[in-house]
């Protein structure tokens, strides 16, 4: 049977938008309204509710700003990853930013008082891109900084900062592969996939394994290659609905031209299970499974300024991990490039450079329905095919809090409205 959204949520899926046709056709603005009064581009604003559609000066739709740092209270000129720890014993919670000339740390327990503690500079030069995951309380970092390799941090540090911000020195520092677009980590088995790294590398844009399960002593574990320059990927430990890869490490890379389904459970010997294309393919970009790996959520880059048309996001049906389907596909209420998504629960949280962050229900998938459900964005002054705006997102702090990371703006602080 067909699931609907109870009315409470059908009512604000529509308060805030004037037009939520999903058809390719129209270019929708967030809506034209004057903002209430207060202005939050003080660096260090802190919470201003979502009221008739604005956060301040933030367009919006079910979502309030807890805080903010912007890039210069972060001593950068630009944003780029975001990932997110909480210290398991006290439960204080971290942001942890990329930036153009390293990596901040900023402490948003109390989101009246974000503390900036400091920054871990850049292994060797500047860069827009830098990417960040973490495991076992240590951050692993890379970036396309020539000769870069991967820094490890030792993330208890932060617990600890008598007078921030403070400068950090890595803990350990990998140089099996010298430049890399992005860090992949499976926390369940303990290895890293670097992707994207340079043509010195054995691996040549593919992924290259690290073994990290001592995180102070990474170790090479092989890679793959022979698929082509990988963006972005996922890498779980599978326990979905095609039972013969029950158990297997799944590497679902998003490989420019293909989603590439990888078996790396014997590092030495990675199998390709099956590789999928889709209609008006530009630049796949990244993509995420929902909870039961039933089906993977996929951007692609480049398609809205190829083909003219909203936001796309499609969605594949990997019953079959051999035969992947594609099985619906949405378009968002602007023409914004999506960028990272990531799923909690029912909810898809989509970095959607100048429309900011929107989140998409999952609840009546199987039935090929996304609805979008709310928004919050930091660039209000369009929502063109350009690349500003919301860079990443970070969902999955306990609390509800979720960290965005834009590229002019620095670091926002949002959580659901009450």
């Amino acid at each position: 049977m067909k699931r609907t959204l109870p009315f409470f949520l059908l009512i604000l899926c529509f308060a805030c938008s004037k037009n939520d046709d999903p058809s390719p056709d129209p270019i929708v603005m967030d809506p034209v309204v004057d903002p209430p009064v207060e202005d939050p581009v003080d660096p260090g604003a802190n919470f201003i509710p979502c009221v008739n559609c604005f956060a301040g000066a933030f367009p919006c739709q079910g979502y309030d700003l807890l805080g903010r740092l912007d890039l210069s209270a972060l001593g950068a000129t630009a944003g780029n990853d975001i990932w997110g720890w909480t210290d398991p014993d006290s439960s204080r919670e971290f942001a942890l930013i990329g930036l153009d000339n390293g990596t901040a740390f900023v402490e948003i327990t109390d989101t009246e008082n974000l503390v900036y503690l400091g920054k871990l500079p850049t292994a060797t030069t500047s860069s827009i891109w830098r990417d960040i995951k973490v495991y076992r309380d240590y951050a692993f970092i890379g970036s396309e900084a020539g000769g870069h390799g991967m820094q490890v941090f030792d993330l208890k540090k932060l617990l600890s900062v008598s007078n921030p911000p403070a400068t950090f020195a890595s803990d350990a520092l990998y140089t099996g592969f010298g430049t890399s677009h992005n860090i992949v980590i499976n926390e369940a088995t303990g290895f890293a996939y670097a992707i994207g790294t340079g043509s010195s590398d054995p691996y040549d844009g593919g992924a290259h394994f690290v073994n990290i399960q001592d995180p102070l002593n990474p170790l090479p574990a092989g890679g793959y290659g022979a698929s082509g320059h990988t963006h972005d990927a996922q890498v779980v430990l599978y326990h979905g609905p095609d039972a013969d890869y029950s158990g297997s490490e799944i590497f679902m890379g998003s490989n420019e031209n293909t989603v590439l389904v990888l078996n790396v459970t014997d590092k030495q010997n990675p199998s390709v299970i099956s590789t999928s294309q889709y209609p008006n393919l530009g630049y796949t970009h990244q993509g995420w499974f929902t909870e039961d790996q039933r089906y993977f959520i996929v951007g692609d880059e480049t398609d809205e300024m190829n083909f003219g048309f909203n936001s796309r996001t499609l969605v594949f049906d990997m019953t079959d991990l051999d035969n992947p389907v594609l099985h619906t596909t949405y378009y968002g209420p602007t023409q914004a490039i999506d960028h990272n998504g990531y799923v909690k629960g029912n909810q898809f949280f989509l970095a959607n450079y100048t429309a900011g962050v929107r989140v998409l229900d999952l609840t009546d998938l199987q039935e090929g329905n996304l609805v979008e459900t709310g928004y919050f964005d930091s660039f209000p002054s369009g929502n063109g095919t350009s690349f500003d705006g919301v860079w990443s997102v970070y969902p999955f702090f306990e609390s509800g809090k979720i960290i965005l990371s834009d590229i002019s703006s620095g670091l926002l602080v949002i959580r659901a409205s009450n």
